[in-house]
């Protein structure tokens, strides 16, 4: 049936690959976890009623610093990527959105327009990364912690043009 939600379930949100004029993407260190899969790109939940690009640049702010006059959007992936969270992760009492089988997730492109200057992983209070550095597109999904690498690899693939 058209228009049903494939992942009723799942929590919504939104990725980001953030490319530099190279075409290197940002790559954020998660705070506190520890290696080998702590990189990822900055990803953050949707708010009820909120627009998808809307919250994509909301999140790049509030886990970057990235104001959204600093980037311009070059592209997404239709339709919604997702994952399920393990269950060691879904019954972790710390866990707050276990309520959720995983995240279904909206992805975007953009294209970084500012200087490193821009770059303020404190400016919103609750730090998500600890570290960024512009790393290679393609090595991504061996960053990603192994539950979210399906997505990642859809994720790198759908975005290699904007590598160029």
């Amino acid at each position: 049936m058209a228009g049903t939600d494939p992942y009723p379930h799942h929590r919504p949100n939104v990725g980001i690959a953030l490319f530099n004029t190279s075409g290197q993407v940002w790559l954020g260190r998660r705070e506190a976890t520890p290696p080998p899969w702590n990189w990822q790109l900055p990803q953050g939940g949707i708010d009820p009623g909120e627009d998808p690009r809307d919250a994509a640049l909301r999140e790049l702010e509030e886990e970057t610093g990235i104001p959204p006059s600093k980037v311009e959007f070059i592209g997404e992936i239709p339709g919604w990527l997702a994952y399920d969270y393990p269950p060691d992760v879904r019954e972790d009492p710390r866990f707050h959105k276990k309520r959720h089988l995983g995240q279904k997730q909206r992805w975007f492109a953009l294209r970084f327009l500012g200087s490193a200057t821009d770059i303020d992983l404190e400016r919103h209070g609750e730090v998500e990364f600890d570290a960024w550095r512009w790393g290679e597109l393609g090595e991504i999904p061996e960053l990603i912690i192994p539950w979210k690498r399906d997505v990642y690899v859809e994720v790198a693939h759908a975005f290699k043009p904007y590598t160029r």
